[in-house]
């Protein structure tokens, strides 16, 4: 399982690079960017929380799965609800995220790939 999660956060990640990578103006991709991001962030989060407490956030509630890491990492839960405080505004919502946001959800989920990584091998 901790291996399935962390290639699909690897995946999200590098996904995200690319789109970014291929955008000519500002926030043109910055909703699809932050969301690839809140998803590598998610499935980094499994993977750290089934590191160190055997188990992940199932439900669809965010604020048990950010409780949850919290147990795991609290660092990391910061991290996680950076990403998860953008999720509804990029992939919902009427307003296109900021290029500030970009930058937050980009260190976000960095951060936590590096953690997932970090802790999947120990």
């Amino acid at each position: 399982m901790r291996l399935g999660r962390l290639q699909k956060a690897v995946q999200f990640f590098d996904a995200a690079v690319v789109v970014q990578s291929l955008a000519d103006e500002d926030g043109e991709i910055a909703d699809a960017y932050v969301t690839l991001c809140v998803h590598a962030g998610i499935a980094a989060s499994d993977v750290i929380c089934c590191a160190r407490l055997g188990e992940h956030a199932q439900g669809e509630n965010h604020g048990e799965a950010v409780e949850l890491l919290g147990k795991a990492d609290k660092d990391s839960a910061k991290h996680l609800r950076t990403l998860l405080g953008m999720k509804t505004k990029a992939g919902y919502g009427y307003a296109t995220a900021t290029a500030d946001d970009c930058k937050r959800a980009g260190r976000a989920a960095e951060v936590l790939l590096e953690t997932a990584r970090r802790v999947n091998v120990t």
